[in-house]
């Protein structure tokens, strides 16, 4: 081959734009993990192949010559097409979008999320809290957790988590050595902390039935998960999905004044696009229905 054909070996093009960027020996040996003799006979090589001279050696340093500088601007270059090249082979980490509701994110969600993390370190989960309706398309989700009835639509795939078993809760120090479950009037004095859900009434109803109880102390809350935390606080008594409050009932910080579960009129669903379903996301998908089917 021709002098103008014939490539420099690899190593002696790395050690050249290293000792070219850094400007000394010593600090591109560092970068490449070789010796500083190594770097030095790499870049001899390659000025005795090139028959050109690409540093001024001098006693603070090295200084890149006319054509070294104009050499090293070319090989730079090409070395960061190769690293995007080689980027853009690999797999990029799984993102997986999920919303679920803000009371569904502090009280399921969150603290299942180290499991997950153990479970699938290779997806990056992102957590969009809010209570609208959100779109898998324009809003870029591509899984969603909503309570409704059993049928989203054709393009959606609807898997049940829960049923919206609802129970009244509230903090032990509330009712005190009270019998439980509360009797009608006891009940009647108690603060009922309420939601945008307001399953008050027919809670009441279904629980005692027959008994009319009159106005009673009440807090309202814009979501349900503002409920609880007055609750846990002591505040008064608030009604939530079972699975919302299982970990707090079984460790003792809220208990169940009354014995009633109602049945609520939306279950909980699992939804994703049935057009777009990368691995990542079945696999966040199937997490979720696991942990589901799991203890508390």
């Amino acid at each position: 081959m021709s002098r103008r054909t014939a490539l420099p070996p690899l190593n002696a093009l790395r050690a050249f734009e290293a000792a070219g960027r850094h400007l000394t020996f010593r600090a591109a040996a560092e970068e490449l993990g070789v010796t500083q003799g190594a770097v030095a006979q790499h870049v001899r090589g390659l000025e005795a192949q090139l028959e050109l001279r690409m540093f001024l050696r001098e006693a603070r340093g090295l200084t890149l010559t006319e054509e070294g500088r104009a050499y090293h601007a070319a090989v730079s270059q090409a070395f960061a097409q190769l690293s995007e090249a080689t980027a853009r082979l690999r797999p990029a980490p799984g993102h997986v979008t999920i919303s679920v509701t803000p009371t569904f994110a502090s009280k399921w969600l969150i603290p299942r999320l180290p499991g997950f993390g153990l479970a699938h370190p290779e997806i990056d989960l992102r957590v969009m809290a809010t209570e609208r309706v959100t779109s898998f398309h324009s809003d870029g989700i591509d899984l969603a957790v909503r309570q409704g009835e059993t049928s989203f639509g054709a393009s959606i795939r609807a898997d049940p988590l829960f049923r919206q078993d609802i129970v009244a809760v509230c903090a032990p120090d509330l009712v005190g050595d009270a019998a439980l479950p509360l009797g009608a009037e006891a009940m009647a004095r108690q603060t009922l902390l309420h939601d945008t859900h307001d399953l008050w009434p027919p809670f009441l109803r279904a629980a005692f039935p027959g008994t009319r109880f009159g106005r009673m102390r009440g807090i309202r809350f814009s979501q349900t998960t503002l409920g609880l935390d007055a609750a846990l606080a002591g505040q008064g008594i608030a009604l939530a999905s079972r699975f919302l409050v299982d970990r707090d009932l079984t460790a003792g910080r809220l208990v169940q004044p009354v014995a009633h579960t109602h049945q609520g009129p939306h279950d909980y669903f699992l939804l994703a696009s049935r057009r777009r379903m990368t691995p990542a996301t079945a696999a966040a998908r199937d997490w979720l229905l696991a942990q589901a089917d799991g203890p508390a």
